[in-house]
C-alpha cells in the first residue's frame, strides 16, 4: 500500500492566536516579539507585515524601519501552547500516527484512512479554521521529505496570490516525486545549507534535478555520508516513518538582557532562576540528566558553551545551579559584560536515581519542599512562589 503522509503547518501561528485573542488586529501589519529599544526580536509577523519585508527572527528595530506603522504585540506563550495542544489532540483523533515536530508543525501518516489525501487535508483545514480560528497549510505526498517540501512550495506560491494566510494544500501524487523536485532550487532540499549550496553551484548544480545526473559514488566523493543521502533525496525517496515518540535530548532556559550586565550579583541571580526553570521542566518530564552546560554571549556577540558531566544524573534545582555556578566561575572574568546567559541539562537517563557512595542524595525534606513548590507553580503559575533573593 502506498503511504499517504500529510505535513501540516499552522500559518503564522503566534499571529493567528493573537488575532483570535484580538480580532481588531486582523489584516493589520503587526509582529509578536520584544520592543525595538530593548533588543527585541520578531518571533512572528502577520502577512500584512510581511508585505513590507518584515520576517521572523529579524531585530524589531529593523522591522519598525521597514514598516513604520508596525504594531508590536507582547507574546502570550501559554495561549500558544494551549492552542497547539488542542490541535494536536484533534489530529490524534484522525490517526494515532502523529509526529509533532514543533509547536505549530506536525506529520500525519493517514495511510489507509478514509478519504486519505486531498479530501482529508481539506477536512482538517476546515475543522482547524472553524473550531480553533486558525489557518493552516498542508503538503500531501508518499513520504515526509516530499510532503514537507510540497508544503513549503504550496505556501510560497499561495502567498503571492493573497494578502492573508496562504491556506495552501499541495498534493504530489505517488510516482511524481522526482518530477516535482526537478526544477526546484537545490536549497529547497533538506541537508543543503549555504556552504553545501556554494559548493554545488561551483559544480554547476543549481536545481534538485541536476543532482540526479551524479552517481551515488560521485556524490559520496564530494560530500561524504551527506552525498549518499542526497542521492536518494534528490529523487524524492524517503522511507523514514512518522515517529510518535521523541526522546528529549536537552532542556534549556536562557535570557537575553536588555542592557549588557557585568554585575556578579545580577548574573548569579539570573543563573539561579534559569537553573530553577530547567529543574522544574526536567521533573515535569520525569527525567534526570548528567550533563549541565551554560551558554554565555559577550557584548561583541561572541558566544561560548561550556559543560560538565556528573557521575550521577540529577533533577534538583540546587544541584543544577551548583554545577552551573562552577562552570560560570571558570568561564567568566569579573566585570566582563554579558549579553545572554543560559543553562541546560542533557544526557538523560532512567529517572530512578542510583546513588554512589560519594553522592549526597537530596533529603526527604528538600524533596517534599521541591514537590510542593512544583505543585503550587503548576496550579497558580510561575510567579506564585519566589525566592527572597528574587524580590526587589
Amino acid at each position: 500500500m502506498v503511504r499517504v503522509i500529510i505535513h501540516l503547518d499552522l500559518d503564522a501561528f503566534f499571529c493567528g492566536v493573537e488575532e483570535h485573542r484580538d480580532t481588531s488586529l486582523h489584516g493589520l501589519p503587526f509582529a509578536v516579539g520584544g520592543q525595538p529599544d530593548k533588543r527585541g526580536v520578531v518571533a512572528s509577523c502577520s502577512y500584512a507585515a510581511r508585505k513590507f519585508g518584515v520576517r521572523s527572527a529579524m531585530p524589531m528595530s529593523q522591522a519598525v524601519r521597514l514598516c513604520p506603522d508596525l504594531i508590536i504585540v507582547r507574546h502570550h506563550f501559554d495561549d500558544y501552547r494551549a492552542a497547539s495542544r488542542k490541535i494536536m489532540e484533534y489530529l490524534n483523533t484522525l490517526t494515532p500516527l502523529v509526529e509533532q515536530i514543533s509547536i505549530d508543525e506536525a506529520f500525519l501518516d493517514v495511510t489507509g484512512e478514509r478519504n486519505a489525501g486531498k479530501p482529508l487535508a481539506e477536512t482538517i483545514q476546515h475543522t482547524i479554521q472553524e473550531q480553533f480560528g486558525l489557518p493552516c497549510s498542508m503538503g500531501v505526498a508518499s513520504n515526509k521529505l516530499v510532503a514537507k517540501i510540497a508544503n513549503n512550495i504550496g505556501k510560497s506560491t499561495a502567498s503571492k496570490l493573497t494578502d492573508g494566510a496562504p491556506n495552501a494544500i499541495n498534493v504530489i501524487p505517488h510516482g511524481n516525486e522526482a518530477n516535482f523536485f526537478k526544477s526546484l532550487p537545490i536549497r529547497e532540499l533538506w541537508g543543503i545549507g549555504p556552504k553545501t549550496a556554494e559548493k554545488l553551484h561551483a559544480m554547476r548544480i543549481y536545481q534538485i534535478g541536476d543532482l540526479t545526473k551524479l552517481s551515488q559514488g560521485e556524490l559520496k566523493k564530494h560530500f561524504g555520508k551527506l552525498g549518499e543521502e542526497l542521492f536518494f533525496r534528490a529523487r524524492g525517496i524517503d522511507d523514514r516513518p512518522v515517529e510518535t515518540n521523541h526522546d528529549t535530548k536537552s532542556i534549556s532556559k536562557e535570557l537575553t538582557f536588555e542592557v549588557d550586565v557585568r554585575e556578579e550579583a545580577v548574573l548569579l541571580k539570573t543563573l539561579r532562576q534559569l537553573a530553577d526553570g530547567v529543574g522544574r521542566q526536567v521533573r515535569k518530564q520525569n527525567l534526570q540528566g548528567k550533563t549541565v552546560s551554560i551558554k554565555l554571549r559577550w557584548s561583541d556577540f561572541t558566544t561560548i558553551t561550556r559543560q560538565i558531566t556528573l557521575p550521577q544524573p540529577i533533577d534538583s534545582d540546587a544541584k543544577i545551579y551548583q554545577s552551573a555556578l562552577e562552570i560560570f566561575h571558570q568561564s567568566w572574568s569579573k566585570g566582563r559584560p554579558i549579553r545572554l546567559i543560559g543553562v541546560a541539562l542533557s544526557g538523560f537517563e532512567n529517572p530512578i536515581q542510583q546513588l554512589s557512595l560519594w553522592d549526597a542524595p537530596i533529603s526527604e525534606e528538600d524533596q517534599r519542599l521541591q514537590n510542593t513548590l512544583d505543585a503550587l507553580k503548576d496550579r497558580f503559575g510561575e510567579s506564585m512562589i519566589k525566592r527572597a533573593s528574587d524580590l526587589e
